[in-house]
């Protein structure tokens, strides 16, 4: 009787204590190795590339560097490349929405025990689809009620302004003019029943759709 391929893994995360813990849980699970790990979201970009993995477990937050949805995007549009799945602290719709548009195949927090994570990986490896209950739930909102959902434009403005950023620096750095920020705080102003910049950000605070 022949062995099963293992799922080859690349872990993806700034923290080396979260890596270690991580190794330490998919190692002890059979048919899974942790071939490598990365401590930047580039060097997992880069390791992705080489096609000796699987599936690439993918922190959000690289401190100044890429951002793990951007890392995600690179990776998923090479030929043949790993699922990529998601293991985060933020459930934000801002976050999701940017994995999934990334090409994500899946979205886990990082308090999900053992098994839930486990059960992920696999269900990554196999081509399919693998979200944490609370991330289905908040997708399946959105879903009811597109009407009011922000879109993911205007979330990424609605991040910005919570940053602290100008009008100027949002055109900038999401490359829009003045006038389509301003459009976009409108509707955004609208669809949370607010006036101002501060009770659009407390707001969207409250309801996770940004983080802070």
């Amino acid at each position: 009787m022949t062995t099963p391929t293992p799922i080859r893994l690349l872990l993806a995360d700034d923290h080396p204590v979260v890596r270690a813990g991580l190794r330490a849980v998919l190692d002890s699970e059979p048919g899974f190795r942790v071939v490598a790990e990365a401590a930047t979201a580039e060097a997992a970009v880069e390791l992705a590339a080489t096609g000796e993995f699987d599936v690439v477990l993918m922190d959000l937050q690289f401190g100044a560097g890429m951002h793990g949805s951007q890392a995600t995007a690179a990776i998923t549009a090479q030929p043949d490349a790993p699922r990529v799945l998601i293991l985060t602290t933020y459930d934000s719709d801002a976050d999701i929405l940017a994995a999934v548009e990334a090409g994500a195949a899946g979205y886990l927090l990082k308090d999900a025990p053992p098994e839930e994570l486990a059960a992920a990986v696999r269900t990554a490896a196999a081509g399919r689809s693998a979200l944490a209950p609370a991330v289905a739930h908040r997708l399946m909102d959105r879903m009811r009620t597109p009407a009011e959902a922000l879109t993911k434009r205007e979330l990424e403005v609605l991040q910005l302004v919570g940053e602290g950023l100008s009008n100027l620096q949002i055109s900038k750095r999401l490359f829009l003019s003045q006038a389509t920020v301003k459009s976009h705080l409108v509707h955004i102003y609208a669809k949370l029943g607010v006036d101002s910049r501060t009770s659009a950000v407390a707001a969207a605070t409250a309801r996770r759709l940004i983080r802070r």
